[in-house]
């Protein structure tokens, strides 16, 4: 059985969403966030604290973009990767990695400096150069579905869920209304998936079985 360790709307997201594509049995413990300060006996799991972690077996994980890649490699074959034959596994390698290294890493900045550091320590000009850069970078998606329904290999893979990730926390911190229109329709049809509601379904549903609230950013 797979143990994923989850925050709602946090990084472990893409991994509990690509579970749900997969429809891979799983079991879903949900923390505090940030689980390091509020749930100190989770750094004997992970000392880094982070989330999410992922135990398959003797695997564990702790980069969201890896284990949506493992995901799809160790359970297919799966329509949700693309292979070493397709021409597109380039591009497909590509924007999986892309979704977490370039568009989310900038947004993690504009939270904290805009919401979790304490009132004295925000810097409001810190957050809104970011905000700058990840709408900057956002450009390469926009141009990407302008044309089509999903990034590449032509259907939905996990590539979409890496990049449909951080298009759902630049909607939880205010960065959504500057999408384009070809990116807010991009989220609108991922947002539509099955695998999609019913992962956030199963996070609500964990969060009040197990008394954790939702992350409040």
């Amino acid at each position: 059985m797979i143990t994923l360790y989850h925050c709602t709307a946090a990084r472990s997201f893409r991994p509990l969403w690509a579970l749900e594509e997969l429809k891979l049995p799983y079991e879903l413990k949900m923390l505090p966030f940030p689980p390091r300060v509020f749930a100190k006996e989770y750094l004997a799991l992970n000392p880094l604290g982070t989330i999410p972690l992922m135990m398959d077996g003797d695997v564990r994980m702790t980069e969201s973009a890896a284990i949506v890649q493992y995901l799809a490699t160790r359970y297919g074959p799966t329509p949700l990767a693309v292979g070493l034959d397709e021409a597109d596994f380039g591009a497909y390698l590509n924007w999986l990695h892309f979704g977490e290294a370039t568009l989310t890493f900038p947004q993690t900045l504009v939270l904290r400096y805009s919401r979790l550091e304490p009132e004295g320590r925000r810097n409001p000009q810190v957050a809104a150069d970011y905000s700058k850069w990840f709408l900057g970078r956002l450009l390469a998606v926009e141009a990407a579905v302008a044309s089509r329904e999903t990034l590449c290999g032509g259907r939905f893979t996990v590539a979409d869920v890496s990049v449909g990730y951080a298009l759902l926390l630049a909607e939880r911190i205010g960065l959504a209304e500057n999408f384009g229109p070809a990116v807010a329709a991009y989220w609108r049809r991922l947002q539509q998936r099955d695998g999609f509601c019913r992962a956030v379904n199963a996070e609500i549903a964990a969060g009040e079985q197990q008394k954790v609230a939702a992350t409040s950013w």
